[in-house]
């Protein structure tokens, strides 16, 4: 039997843009201050590590046959086994195009306050421009504005979320998404062929066909006087099946929990950052890692970065691969349904959602 989603908390309201508080001069920091030191100190100076890089080209069905395309589908494993992210390269998108979305996310963010309000978000929807929603007094908030857009299926977006200004804003969000989904099939796939099992093909895949969805997430940090002390995003890990990440091709700011301590993630202009999420760390059945990762502020630079999540439908019942089940790896999750709404819950608690479905 699927695990059962609780129903939503209520909500109380919704948080001021941060970048409203940092124009008007306001000083409401206190809502702001991570205090959790469970997760260890905020450090913007933690050493920066190599994130293991993927060529898309040699994970196509084709090559994959290859002695480079098996030497990638093992480097593939141990990415998602050690680190549950990779950065991506070869993926058929040019470096001008991935510089034109981060372009039209900037120019989104500049505009005045009043041209981005026209698209923000409601109490009762998590589309459109805003910032967190508070459940709680104690609540920790982040130090960021989003615009979030459900991209797909196409009959269900809500096109008086996506902006016209600037003009190219929504053809481009258009391309760059079709890229995605196309990209999506070459990883999902491949990630089923480098656990060497009888698996089929599409057993990762299968997840993300009919009533899938694709939802956007243009994010904005801005300059913060106190990054000792508050994160642009909570320590969290996704739960998508997988999330695209087009980082700020200057500043940095993700942080990966790995080894027992938070590692900056370097940004390659080129690439695309791929981070495995929560559901398939469900269906790998703990094989592959669903990575903590957090953001930390920069008190001299805005920073931008650009997240693409793919998630089943909320009916799709989401468990262990059967070929993945035996003796020596019992079931270490339960069946679970509507995964998204179980995570909202429990992430704005700042539990891990993935803890609550572990058998």
């Amino acid at each position: 039997m699927a695990a059962s989603s609780p129903p939503p908390p209520r909500v109380e309201s919704l948080s001021k843009p941060v970048q409203q508080l940092v124009v008007n001069g306001e000083e409401v920091l206190e809502k702001y201050i991570y205090r959790n030191t469970d997760d260890g100190p905020i450090d913007v100076s933690f050493p920066v590590m190599e994130v293991p890089i993927i060529d898309l080209g040699l994970l196509h069905t084709s090559s994959s046959s290859s002695p480079a395309g098996e030497a990638e589908l093992g480097k593939l494993k141990s990415a998602l086994s050690s680190w549950g992210c990779f950065q991506a390269i070869n993926h058929g998108m040019t470096s001008p195009f991935l510089d034109k979305v981060r372009e039209v996310t900037k120019k989104f963010f500049a505009l005045p306050m009043e041209e981005k309000q026209k698209y923000s978000r409601t109490l009762e929807g998590i589309e459109g421009y805003g910032n967190d929603t508070v459940f709680t007094e104690h609540q920790t908030l982040d130090w960021t504005d989003r615009l979030y857009l459900q991209v797909s299926p196409e009959d269900q977006r809500k096109l008086k979320f996506w902006p016209e200004n600037p003009e190219t804003f929504r053809d481009t969000l258009n391309e760059y998404t079709e890229m995605l989904g196309q990209l999506s099939e070459i990883v999902l796939k491949a990630m089923t062929r480098s656990l060497s099992l009888q698996l089929e093909d599409t057993c990762f895949l299968n997840h993300c066909r009919e009533g899938a969805s694709m939802r956007t997430r243009f994010n904005f940090y801005p300059i913060c006087p106190r990054p000792d002390l508050i994160l642009g995003l909570k320590p969290h890990a996704d739960g998508s099946t997988i999330t695209f990440l087009l980082q700020d091709k200057e500043v940095e700011g993700l942080q990966v929990f790995k080894d027992g301590q938070w590692v900056g993630v370097p940004t390659i202009p080129e690439a695309i950052l791929i981070n495995l999420g929560d559901q398939s760390e469900i269906i790998s059945n703990g094989i592959f890692k669903s990575p903590l990762h957090r953001v930390v502020t920069n008190s001299e630079r805005e920073r931008i970065s650009v997240a693409t999540f793919l998630l089943p439908h909320p009916d799709m019942e989401i468990e262990p691969a059967n070929g993945l089940v035996n003796e020596q790896r019992p079931r270490l999750y339960k069946k679970v349904k509507n995964y998204v709404s179980l995570y909202f819950h429990n992430y704005q608690q700042g539990k891990r959602p993935i803890d609550t479905v572990k058998i």
